[in-house]
């Protein structure tokens, strides 16, 4: 009895760690020990004693889960403890404001096959052409945008 009692509270020792140094190990490690507990609950005392023990250690786990990111993250110290904010930026401009550049007209910079570079009032973009290739120096028709590229065609 103690050396399941021992393995179910490293376990959740282990996991209330956790919190503190993520990276899934120390969870990991703990939810081994408890399953380590119950295997041995069910080699001691039975079906129903490891039956016993699976359901406490599931509602152990529960509780650990619920407190570990419900209940402390709503504490002063969760607070400190869990990330709250978020930077509301992006790592790369938008291409172009698509009222903007949707249907202008340009010329390819370097050949389209199907990917390249092209002119559009002056500016210069990385376009992909679904119309396959397109020789440098030809005319193009700005139809969308993509990620980080516009969307050409032959006018």
């Amino acid at each position: 009895m103690n050396a399941i009692l021992i393995l179910f509270l490293f376990g959740i020792v282990l996991l209330v760690c956790e919190v503190f140094v993520p990276g899934a190990i120390l969870g990991s490690i703990g939810g081994l020990a408890m399953l380590a507990g119950c295997i041995l609950a069910f080699q001691t005392y039975g079906a129903a004693g490891g039956a016993l023990a699976t359901l406490a250690a599931l509602g152990l786990l529960g509780l650990t889960l619920l407190l570990e990111f419900v209940v402390i993250p709503r504490t002063r110290f969760g607070k400190k403890l869990f990330v709250q904010s978020t930077s509301g930026s992006t790592t790369q401009p938008p291409v172009a404001e698509p009222a903007s550049i949707i249907g202008q007209t340009g010329e390819a910079a370097t050949p389209l096959s199907p990917t390249g570079y092209v002119l559009v009032s002056g500016k210069r973009y990385e376009a992909f052409s679904r119309d396959g290739l397109i020789p440098k120096g030809a005319p193009i028709r700005v139809t969308g945008l993509d990620n980080f590229r516009l969307i050409v065609t032959k006018p």
